[in-house]
């Protein structure tokens, strides 16, 4: 079947937010007013057709990304299929444990809608987000949701988008009434008030604006002209001579604008109440861009390392990035994947240039949350599932065999929290290998190992909340019954200064002897910037073939550890002289003797110990807040910064991960259950002496 839609007509967009802004409550009148649903799914009833886990149901968040397909024509245009857009849409979830989900539909999508919670305006979880689509130059534009809550205010939550994240955030609407008397929205650009009846507000009705508010939209009008014709020379110029502009000039140049990342409309609404949804899908369709208007992909070749564009056209060279790895349980294993270029059709081969393996195409679906429909191709700008890859992960990049290209590969965080896991029974032990090869393919930050001493099996995640999730997964998908360990904090060692040491391997034997001889000097580098090898070796006094080997044994021990078996980060390690033998000199040698150097060195160049420190931030009412505050201190926290929230508290402080387990219950217990808080991954840090200490000794 072919494509019906040209490019300019199709939009691939995001839908994020912080955690229980409306996300999902969004994406739901979204599929019941462009038609794929025909009842309305509401996440407190555990309906949601978005949210299909289980555990998303009971717990009423979103836990996966869940893609789907629907299609539009702008309320304010005539009936007719000329009008009609197709849309992609993506709805993430927005607790900080599932940010993987976040970061991977980002990096394939074109436009973003960021939802914020009328009452709360700008929360931690939203700076996240909208740092990540600064990061993948997403165009984004603002929906506030929820304005008919108690304590809802558009004028707060504008300003805290303007001050915290875009001083260019233009409201393009404003609301009727707020609260309980919240009846509809205010365009600016057409002068019209809209109010939304019928059962789910699916009538919409145009009138003249309100007399009472008509001096405060003329005021905001006249705000938004000025910030849109500063865009463009032409429009600028004609609006100084005093000519207005029109409707469609405004429309075209708020566009161009959008897309530049120079302006975000802010639009408002409440989902729940079903007022101002389909108003900002008619923003999507106006203002986000479309395949064709966001520049060509860029990658290398597979061969030459050289640069290559790929046009977003379907006759093209076929070019995809697989973004994300679902276990479906009738269909089994999903690819989810975005095509920059060229056209994908069922029954042809492929080549995943990452591995560089082939793949053959069975089928291609179109996703609807988890309800599928078959399609025979899909080309440039399209967003589908195939099914049955058996080599592709996360990250990889599926092209056509005969034009190979590598796209930029998408960078994850590093977990920060593991536990251990042991199966109860032999047959739980191969259903758990299952389990875990399977969940590691579908989350690139759920990492899995075996630690050597013990043999016991360590699992890794972003959070508490992450690793429940996992092992609830394994208990109920593969039928894995386990022995769960209590969380452990993801502990790193690093070195404070710089040391040269020499390591020896030599042994003899009758026959044939080994020898290994190397100087490794070790620096540190700044916090975050990894690990990194120097081969400084001149004249060929080590022999260039053993080079890899010492380099082998320098990352295994770094993944050791040496002083309490903790992951060694950030720091150089550059080989800089040493001797070889002619005859027992080996590549096995020169591993020991690399792995032994390296180990001299560090504790030379003085060990310590890094933890992660969590950003945290605690909404709570005013009479806690000496309690909440005193215990924070008490946690080792630095409070960095107090302010109001509607008529509550907020405190955001640092604190290291190590002190936060459990905090959830105690927070209730402190507040009389009142209290809220979020927390994120913020960076890692030197761990006090005494400290220190302990946890060495634990481990030990």
């Amino acid at each position: 079947m072919p494509e019906l839609y040209p490019l300019e007509k199709v939009r691939d967009i995001g839908i994020i937010a912080h955690i229980d802004a409306g996300k999902t409550t969004v994406s739901e009148r979204v599929l019941f007013y462009t038609g794929i649903s025909h009842k309305i799914g509401e996440v407190h009833y555990g309906e949601a057709i978005m949210d299909w886990m289980e555990q998303e149901r009971e717990r009423g968040i979103t836990i996966t990304a869940a893609a789907t397909t629907c299609f539009w024509m702008p309320t304010y245009k005539e009936r007719k299929k000329e009008f009609e857009h197709r849309i992609n849409l993506i709805d993430t979830p927005g607790h900080v444990d599932f940010t993987v989900e976040v970061e991977r539909s980002l990096r394939v999508l074109d436009g973003g809608v960021v939802v914020f919670d009328g009452v709360a305006g700008v929360e931690p979880q939203s700076e996240t987000v909208w740092r990540q689509a600064d990061k993948y130059h997403v165009p984004r534009l603002c929906f506030i949701n929820k304005l008919d809550r108690l304590g809802a205010s558009f004028e707060r939550s504008l300003a805290s988008i303007q001050e915290r994240l875009m001083p260019n955030a233009i409201p393009i609407q404003l609301p009727m009434g707020i609260e309980d008397s919240f009846e509809g929205v205010i365009d600016l650009i057409r002068q019209k008030a809209i109010r939304f009846s019928g059962e789910h507000g699916e009538k919409i009705e145009e009138g003249e604006i309100p007399e009472n508010l008509k001096q405060q939209a003329a005021e905001a009008r006249h705000n938004m002209i000025e910030k849109i014709v500063e865009q463009d020379d032409v429009l600028m110029a004609a609006y100084l001579e005093g000519t207005k502009p029109s409707e469609d000039d405004l429309r075209r140049v708020l566009r161009k604008a959008v897309i530049a990342g120079a302006l975000a409309p802010v639009l408002c609404g409440s989902a729940l109440k079903n007022k101002g949804v389909q108003l900002m899908l008619d923003a999507v369709i106006d203002y986000l861009p479309s395949p064709a208007d966001v520049p060509p992909v860029k990658g290398t070749d597979a061969k030459t390392g050289a640069e290559i564009v790929r046009e977003a056209l379907p006759d093209a060279p076929f070019s995809a990035l697989a973004f994300k790895i679902a276990s479906d349980p009738f269909v089994g294993s999903l690819t989810f994947f975005r095509v920059y270029s060229g056209t994908l059709t069922k029954g042809s081969y492929i080549l995943n240039a990452t591995k560089g393996e082939k793949e053959r195409i069975g089928r291609i679906l179109r996703m609807h949350a988890n309800d599928r429909e078959e399609i025979e191709e899909i080309s440039a700008g399209g967003i589908g599932a195939i099914v049955g890859l058996k080599n592709t992960t996360t990250g990889d990049t599926l092209c056509s065999p005969d034009a190979p290209i590598i796209l930029e590969k998408i960078v994850f965080p590093e977990p920060v929290i593991s536990l251990r896991i042991e199966p109860k029974t032999k047959d739980d032990q191969e259903r758990m290998g299952l389990a875990l090869r399977r969940l590691t393919q579908e989350d690139p930050t759920f990492r899995v190992k075996t630690d050597e001493e013990t043999m016991e099996m360590i699992i890794s995640g972003m959070g508490e909340l992450h690793l429940e999730i996992i092992v609830d997964r394994m208990f109920r998908e593969f039928k894995v019954q386990a022995n769960i360990g209590k969380p452990q904090v993801a502990y790193k060692e690093t070195i404070k200064g710089q040391a040269e040491a020499e390591g020896k391997y030599i042994r003899q034997s009758g026959g044939r002897g080994q020898y290994g001889h190397v100087w490794l000097r070790a620096e540190r580098r700044e916090r975050g910037a990894g690990f990194e090898f120097l081969n400084e070796i001149r004249g060929g006094v080590i022999p260039h073939e053993f080079i890899p080997a010492v380099e082998k044994g320098v990352r295994e021990a770094l993944d050791k550890g040496v002083m309490a078996g903790f992951p060694l980060v950030d720091l150089t390690i550059a080989l800089y002289d040493g001797s070889f033998h002619d005859v027992d000199s080996s590549e096995a040698a020169f591993k020991i003797a690399g792995s032994l150097a390296l180990q001299e060195a560090t504790k030379r160049a003085g060990l310590v110990l890094l933890e992660p420190i969590m950003k945290v931030e605690v909404v709570t009412p005013e009479q806690f807040l000496g309690d909440v505050t005193g215990d924070l201190s008490a946690k080792r926290g630095r409070i960095e910064e107090m302010g109001t929230r509607a008529s509550l508290r907020a405190i955001k402080a640092k604190i290291p991960l190590s002190e936060m387990f459990g905090y959830a219950t105690k927070l209730r217990s402190m507040t009389e259950g009142r209290a809220s808080y979020t927390m994120e991954f913020s960076n890692y840090e030197e761990v006090p002496a005494n400290i220190s200490q302990m946890v060495i000794e634990r481990k030990k």
